[in-house]
């Protein structure tokens, strides 16, 4: 089958992995000019997340990256510790930057998959045998299949389901990351001022110490903002945090030499899509049922990469059957771990001091963050299918 994929993050070059290996021909449509690097660190976590990656032949090379997971320090306005949470809290089993997923993903993807950088679909018109495409730049092509794998913010979703409005809720904060020059000397791992409902944080690179990673969190209604306008993003950072101390000014200094394409800044929303599916078009990971941080969304889009492409094999070209099944195995381990994503604003920010101080207070107890960690583990845990057939290579 011709399968377009459109997003070659982390669900989108999975997904072209396995379709190749099963004999498809995927095309991968993505609008950046190329793999994009940087990103904040992304982690794997739990026997499902481990055996996607093993039968990827990805989870030795993963393990050779690895960060060793970043321990967070949370502290108030006057330098005074009032939580550390080991590494393996945010990091799982195994945490990489996702710069560098990304680059690995693409490169065991690449043999089989054709990419197509710097364009988007701008029009889909199903038929009874395909699916019809438009792009911005390339000529327009006919697909058997179209999947979205495109995040929060799906253009396939916008086009074949309806505008994000119905789709993408606010959950109450906004995030922003990005890299710059470590002249502080920080050191690794991620230090934070927290106040009510805000967080300014920053952290060496684990790999090298002479760069840094910012992220800025803070609790807010919904904004008018314009996600691909960075100079309105930087003022916005600048004026939510201007009155905190020592090193803040340095990072919001750093906002005048970061390159546009590195900064992120958007809401912390969630996606929730009542069918995944519509004819020949289909929707996985973040643009279907995604979280913008917290809610494992890079576990759990591989996860449903692998099974998209093992039902596709088990109904031997049925589409139909084929994504029934797989949007009935998925969606309730998705929705699971899509739950996370509600709470990490008001985990990693409270609004009230009182809040804050309850987080503090009840995550300093390691009997209680040892059962935070196993509950993590429960969440992230499927009964994965079995390949149809040996998949070919």
């Amino acid at each position: 089958m011709r399968i377009l994929i459109s997003g070659a993050g982390i669900g989108g070059p999975a997904l072209a992995y396995w379709l190749a290996r099963y004999g498809h021909r995927p095309t991968v449509v993505e609008l950046a000019p190329g793999p994009r690097a940087g990103g904040q660190a992304v982690d794997f976590r739990g026997p499902t997340h481990l055996t996607v990656l093993r039968r990827m032949g990805l989870l030795d090379e993963l393990r050779a990256h690895r960060t060793g997971g970043t321990p967070m320090t949370f502290t108030d306005p006057r330098g005074r510790t009032r939580l550390r949470l080991p590494a393996e809290f945010a990091g799982g089993e195994v945490e990489i930057p996702r710069g560098d997923l990304v680059r690995l993903l693409h490169r065991h993807s690449a043999p089989g998959t054709e990419y197509l950088f710097g364009d988007t679909a701008t029009a889909l018109r199903q038929r009874p045998d395909g699916v019809l495409v438009s792009f911005r730049h390339a000529p327009e092509r006919h697909f058997d299949l179209v999947i979205g794998a495109d995040g929060l913010h799906s253009r396939v979703r916008a086009l074949a389901f309806g505008p994000e409005r119905r789709y993408v809720r606010h959950l109450g904060y906004y995030a922003a990351t990005w890299p710059f020059p470590n002249r502080l000397g920080l050191p690794a791992g991620s230090t934070g001022i927290n106040t009510p409902g805000r967080l300014a944080a920053a952290g060496a690179d684990p790999r090298d110490p002479d760069r840094a990673g910012a992220f800025l969190l803070f609790a807010s209604p919904e904004l008018p903002l314009d996600r691909h306008d960075p100079a309105r993003l930087k003022a916005l950072l600048r004026e939510r945090f201007a009155d905190l101390p020592h090193p803040v000014p340095h990072l919001l200094a750093t906002l005048d030499e970061v390159d546009d394409r590195d900064l992120y800044v958007d809401s912390i929303s969630r996606a929730d899509v009542p069918a995944w599916s519509d004819g020949r078009i289909a929707l996985l990971g973040d643009a279907a049922c995604g979280a913008t941080i917290g809610g494992m969304g890079t576990g759990t889009a591989l996860v449903a990469a692998y099974v998209l492409a093992a039902e596709l094999a088990r109904a031997d070209g049925d589409h139909r059957t084929a994504l029934t099944r797989y949007e009935r195995t998925v969606r309730p381990y998705a929705r699971r771990c899509q739950r996370g994503g509600d709470r990490t604003g008001p985990f990693l920010a409270p609004r009230t001091a009182r809040g804050l101080w309850l987080r503090n207070t009840l995550l300093g107890r390691r009997p209680l963050l040892d059962r935070m960690l196993a509950m993590g583990e429960d969440i992230a845990t499927l009964d994965l299918p079995e390949p149809a057939r040996a998949p070919q290579g």
